[in-house]
């Protein structure tokens, strides 16, 4: 048998590659299964899932949609919408963007019940800042839409004036 002779396979940087994103997606399942019982250790393994991929990817946006779910459900609105804006920021190239447009309006509707105003005020503004640098025209313009009715049902007719001028210029 010579030195030369070829086996038919290769060793590659892509199975590194599949290793971490099994490594990632065991976190985040670990993430996971601790929402009920310990929501501050799966807060941190979700952050530790996002943290361990080399770009933002899936797993990452994945991660902090959890993060988000689980500060509202805790009612900690701050650490909520800090989670929200670092998950809106994978939305440009980790995710589709059908996908990041399902996930946007879930938590948009699950935080439109919310009494506090301003909170409400700078998620939607966060969002639509979003939109508009990754070019999403489609849900910018759904987002938008949504604003004006929570406004309208609300009877705050003052904040739904721009964001009809807005709606009709576009």
């Amino acid at each position: 048998m010579s030195d030369d002779e070829d086996y038919g396979f290769e060793y590659s940087d892509e199975e590194d590659l599949e290793d971490d994103e099994v490594t990632i997606e065991n976190e985040y399942y670990a993430a996971k299964a601790l929402r009920d019982d310990d929501p501050d250790a799966a807060i941190a393994t979700f952050e530790k899932a996002a943290d361990m991929e080399a770009e933002p990817g899936e797993w990452g946006f994945k991660a902090y949609k959890a993060i988000v779910k689980l500060q509202l459900k805790r009612q900690k609105l701050t650490q909520m919408l800090e989670a929200y804006k670092k998950m809106l920021t994978y939305i440009k190239s980790a995710v589709t963007r059908n996908y990041s447009e399902k996930v946007i309006n879930k938590i948009l509707d699950l935080v439109s019940t919310s009494q506090q105003m301003e909170l409400l005020q700078e998620l939607y503004e966060t969002t639509l800042a979003t939109l508009v640098e990754a070019k999403n025209e489609r849900l910018w313009f759904k987002t938008n839409l949504k604003l004006g009715k929570l406004w309208f049902d609300r009877g705050e007719y003052a904040r739904l004036t721009p964001i009809l001028k807005e709606l009709y210029r576009a």
